[in-house]
């Protein structure tokens, strides 16, 4: 029988009864473990109230949908770019709507990875245009009668209970999702996140004077882009790039590989998170110590300063 969300009991909404100073609490990022019931705001506002600090969240789950869910503190907010590029991977529950051999499942779940098209679901808030996403793995996990479980990784903004529509579809007896629960998002999974209620302990402790709880659970902001392709940059550029100033290829050590027009991630050759850069050419073209710009960079969070300035500025003699 399909689960009734409507009579999912909602979680208790935490309140400040132990407010935080917001002093006290580092910018970076929280895994939260989302239950299902609330929405994805909801959770990320309830975070907020009891943090009193600003936040944000990447990659919205549905209320019936639980898991990783990466609310940003603070600063970190500045990150949602990057974040909402994030790869996903979830385990799905379908139901499939007659019954079918393991060989045509095995069959039809093959036909389905790679490049595929699709159309946001009309309950959805964006607009209904066709789309192409990337599945990049999708293994049945078990298969009992009309049940399929399966892991599926996938591009951000693939719609899994359209997934399973096609599916069915392409199988011949229709199918629609069940359950779903998202297990990573990037470089964060399960084993990183907390429940509100852990949140709301370290809370409390950080009220009586321990902060450990609190700061084991928040992630430094560079966690965010430790997966993502990005640009190493000579010390000597770093303060150009703080200051606004558009890379160079002279000032590059290294590069992952990426595409013009991608947010990459600026790096110091000691792995210190500069900021995000908007790609100016394919990574293939750019030569380390060559001349020519390579990257703008468009959000920076390292203090200007805090690399010595490797720049010179000419003073233009004025004649009377």
């Amino acid at each position: 029988m399909e689960t009734n969300y409507s009579q999912v009991p909602q979680i208790d909404r935490p309140g400040p009864e132990v407010p935080a100073p917001e002093a006290e609490i580092p910018s970076g990022i929280l895994v939260i473990d989302k239950t299902r019931g609330p929405s994805s705001h909801q959770v990320t506002a309830w975070v907020g109230k009891m943090l009193h600090v600003h936040v944000g969240h990447s990659g919205t789950l549905d209320p019936q949908v639980s898991g990783v869910l990466l609310v940003m503190l603070g600063r970190a907010v500045r990150l949602a770019p990057l974040l909402l590029q994030h790869q996903k991977e979830y385990v799905c529950l379908m139901r499939l709507h007659g019954d079918t051999t393991r060989e045509r499942l095995d069959e039809v779940m093959r036909e389905f990875t790679g490049r595929i098209y699709q159309r946001p679901p009309r309950r959805s808030a964006v607009a209904r245009n066709l789309r192409i996403r990337t599945i990049h793995s999708l293994i049945i996990l078990d298969f009992e009668e009309r049940l399929v479980l399966f892991r599926v990784t996938c591009d951000a903004g693939t719609y899994i209970r359209s997934l399973c529509h096609h599916i069915g579809l392409a199988l011949g007896t229709g199918a629609h999702m069940q359950e779903l629960r998202r297990t990573r998002s990037g470089g964060f999974d399960e084993s990183d996140a907390y429940s509100l209620h852990d949140l709301s302990d370290a809370v409390s402790a950080l009220s009586k004077g321990d902060s450990s709880l609190l700061r084991k659970m928040i992630q430094p902001i560079e966690a965010g882009v430790r997966d993502h392709p990005g640009i190493t940059i000579r010390g000597s550029a770093v303060d150009a790039v703080v200051r606004g100033a558009a890379l160079a290829g002279v000032g590059v050590i290294q590069s992952d590989q990426f595409r013009k027009k991608d947010l990459i991630a600026i790096k110091t050759e000691a792995g210190e998170f500069v900021g995000i850069g908007e790609a100016l050419l394919d990574s293939a073209r750019i030569v380390p110590g060559r001349p020519g710009l390579v990257v703008a960079p468009r959000i920076v969070f390292m203090v200007p300063g805090t690399y010595p300035k490797g720049w010179k500025t000419h003073k233009t003699e004025v004649k009377p």
